[in-house]
């Protein structure tokens, strides 16, 4: 499981930095303005369905019938089963593409409902969404294809994808702004031609793992019908952080302009070790679980998720205390430069310290929620993700005057940690987690290695060193972070020689 997670988290990583490169040139080409606003207000409902999707509540729904029906019945039905749900997927899909291209005005009022004040901004915001609309029906497609891969064992084309998505925005941005093209425009156009490229992608590498899909007459037999069943309420509990950050989308539009677009940028930054760490862990936990309560290897399951948070909280806690001490250095100098000015980096590294204390708790609920779809059981995680955004919007609408957008962020960030914390009891209470002393010390070991290191890298910021070039300057904080944790981290047990030897070896192809 851990080998085949560092495979996930390195092409996620590779994803995650060429996503650097493309918001470096958004930040330097677009800053935190009208125009920026409206491209990421169009981005978020094609990013959200990839991230539902691709991350959480399809593999939910879809892997577990998929790893049941190819352990149980064979290749044969487990293929069937593949394909009638992509035949009635891609039906429904195109019909929901053709409404929101129809209604595009209708849905962002929903989505940003402040932008209306701005009416330049809002026909700006309503013609790059049906730009972006259509990868929409291609990337939910998409995320079929990546779950037959998991189900399968073969987790490098599925992960290796989004990195697609990166290229084609940063490629068409190039081109296309070189012609004459507007900056929006260019980038609008690079998220619809991401969905195809992934498309072509995933579909080859399935011919090559041998299990084509061929594309039937939608039909609702019985093994469609308990994925679609499963897939609703997926959404909502796979997929509350991302549910969250809409609402987050949508108080921010009532806030003054570029607040959706700092807020954009900090939770970019944020999601550099949750998108590499948590859903690395949580893509490889669930078809392991899966099998394990399949086979009524409970006990196995257990030592399963176990070791998942205590492999995903090592690489997480570290990471969330050196954002919240050092947000300030990272966001000046990633995305101060061209249009984006120090003021929108300060507003940025004031949400993203707030993002980085709910940094654990987005990790712990992809690793938690396995625990439940693993068992068919999509119900729990639905009621305790619709509770948490209840909470994130009441807090939102609490928070959102006095403290702008860290109010936003910090109503996300406690909001993950009543679901995080309400999922660990329930999977408690059911026997399926069963947190023993060794993990709650090596957790107490972690947390105080990085509180270690995070006063070491604000002692560092007041010194003369700071004052290098601010390439520099990051890259020493970085290094002595690095250096402070690793030796806090072996001296009280936070860190083994074990797993140090496994994550410097090079993982076997998956």
């Amino acid at each position: 499981m851990l080998r085949n997670a560092l495979t996930v988290g390195a092409w996620t990583m590779g994803s995650r930095v060429l996503g650097f490169a493309r918001d470096i040139l958004i930040a330097a080409l677009l800053g935190a303005g009208p125009a920026a606003d409206a491209f990421f207000v169009a981005l978020r409902l094609p990013n959200l369905f990839r991230r539902l999707f691709g991350e959480g509540a399809f593999s939910a729904a879809f892997i577990p019938a998929y790893a049941g029906a190819l352990a149980q019945e064979g290749e044969a039905p487990a293929r069937r089963l593949a394909e009638e749900v992509t035949a009635i997927m891609a039906v429904f899909l195109m019909a929901l593409t053709i409404l929101g291209l129809l209604f595009m005005p209708l849905v962002l009022d929903v989505l940003a409902p402040g932008f209306r004040a701005d009416p330049a901004k809002f026909a700006l915001a309503v013609r790059l969404s049906r730009i972006t609309f259509p990868y929409l029906w291609l990337i939910c497609l998409c995320a079929l294809f990546s779950g037959v891969l998991n189900a399968r064992g073969h987790f490098a084309a599925a992960s290796a994808a989004p990195i697609l998505f990166n290229v084609c925005i940063i490629a068409t941005l190039l081109i296309l702004h070189a012609a004459g093209q507007r900056v929006p425009e260019a980038l609008a156009y690079g998220v619809a031609l991401s969905g195809i490229v992934q498309f072509v992608l995933l579909a080859w590498a399935l011919a090559r793992a041998g299990s084509p899909l061929r594309l039937r007459v939608p039909r609702l037999t019985p093994g469609a019908r308990t994925v679609l069943r499963r897939l609703g309420p997926g959404l909502i509990g796979a997929g509350v952080t991302q549910l969250n950050l809409t609402v987050d989308t949508i108080i921010a539009s009532l806030l003054p302009t570029g607040t959706v677009s700092v807020l954009y940028y900090a939770d970019r930054v944020n999601q550099l070790p949750l998108g590499v760490i948590g859903t690395a862990v949580g893509t490889v936990l669930l078809p392991s679980l899966s099998r394990q309560f399949r086979r009524n290897e409970t006990d196995a399951a257990r030592e399963s998720l176990n070791r998942a948070i205590a492999v995903s909280l090592l690489l997480t806690l570290p990471a969330a205390a050196a954002l919240a001490a050092i947000g300030l250095p990272v966001m000046r100098t990633l995305f101060a430069h061209g249009a984006f000015s120090d003021a929108d980096a300060a507003r940025s590294a004031a949400a993203l310290a707030v993002y980085a204390f709910g940094l654990p708790a987005f990790v712990l609920v992809k690793l938690f929620a396995p625990g439940f779809f693993a068992r068919g059981d999509t119900s729990t995680p639905v009621k305790t993700g619709l509770a948490a955004v209840a909470i994130n919007l009441a807090l939102n609408l609490a928070l959102m005057h006095p403290l702008q957008q860290v109010g936003i962020a910090l109503s996300t960030s406690l909001a993950a940690w009543f679901n995080a914390l309400a999922l660990a009891l329930l999977l408690r209470r059911r026997a399926d987690f069963a947190p023993d002393r060794a993990l709650a010390r090596r957790i107490l070991a972690i947390a105080l290695a990085s509180g270690l290191m995070a006063l070491a890298l604000l002692a560092l910021r007041r010194t003369a060193l700071m004052h290098l070039a601010p390439v520099a300057s990051l890259a020493l904080l970085i290094a002595a972070g690095l250096a402070v944790f690793a030796l806090a981290g072996i001296l009280l047990g936070a860190i083994r020689p074990t797993e140090l030897r496994l994550l410097l070896r090079r993982p076997k192809p998956a």
